[in-house]
């Protein structure tokens, strides 16, 4: 058993190549949770064929396809959760992912609830907050006062995902541990962000316009942390990137033994 990789499943966008939709995770996130967190990644389609949002339960119960996981990947993504979800109006402009978010929240509590290691990115860290009754921010750059966290979108990956801003790492929290220190550079690529933090989830990094960066949830019994930036880019190069992943990782490896 020791020598088993764990299963982490990754959601998956719904995006449209050509005339088709396709389910896809980008290669980045893939690669860190193969490397980074030493783990098996496995794609998860996000829902059904079509416009079928019941699939989830219809192909596969959130129970029955967390009881073959080791570990849950929810990665971030060009859409953005549907403000409805969150008691928002619907914003026409705001490119969105209906089947990946009738996957995702549900996935969220089940594997929670489960015990099942989780680790949110971007939009996933979004995700966690709405699944456990959280609200955000549709468009925080809109709002007087705070940082714009979009990435300039006119740029080469290079400078969208280079250190943005510094984020405070909340003394006594997972990542201030993993770090060891109290603050860490980050790069900021979002539309949304965190309004209402969720009941059950403790803040654990803020940004200097004090917006939530990052939050575990508190009752978990595993590993459960969401990050609103991308340490799947170029973790190896970041010291608390390649500890964020490494450490997701051994979480998953010790549900696999204990299973």
């Amino acid at each position: 058993m020791s020598h088993r990789l764990p299963v982490i499943g990754l959601l998956a966008d719904v995006k449209t190549i050509g005339q088709h939709p396709f389910h896809a995770v980008t290669e980045k996130y893939i690669d860190a949770v193969a490397h980074g967190a030493r783990a098996l990644p496995l794609l998860i389609p996000a829902g059904g064929a079509g416009r079928d949002l019941q699939a989830l339960d219809t192909l596969y119960g959130a129970e029955e396809l967390l009881e073959r996981l080791d570990g849950l990947f929810l990665p971030g993504s060009l859409s953005n959760v549907a403000p409805p979800l969150y008691g928002a109006p619907a914003d026409p402009q705001m490119l969105g992912d209906a089947q990946r978010d009738a996957t995702s929240l549900a996935l969220i509590r089940a594997a929670i609830a489960r015990g099942v290691p989780l680790f949110a990115v971007c939009r996933g860290f979004q995700e966690l907050n709405v699944a456990l009754g959280g609200t955000l921010h549709p468009r925080l750059h809109e709002i007087p006062g705070r940082l714009d966290h979009c990435e300039p979108a006119d740029q080469p990956r290079e400078v969208q995902y280079a250190p943005a801003h510094p984020v405070r790492l909340l003394a006594g929290g997972v990542l201030a541990g993993l770090a060891g220190s109290e603050q860490a550079m980050v790069n900021s690529l979002h539309w949304q962000g965190v309004a209402t933090l969720a009941p059950g989830l403790i803040v654990e990094a803020l940004a200097p316009d004090g917006q939530v960066e990052a939050a575990r949830v508190a009752a978990a019994s595993a590993f459960a942390l969401g990050v609103q930036w991308h340490p799947e880019w170029k973790f190896r190069d970041n010291p608390l990137s390649s500890a964020l992943f490494a450490a997701f990782g051994e979480a998953a490896r010790q549900r696999l033994q204990g299973r």
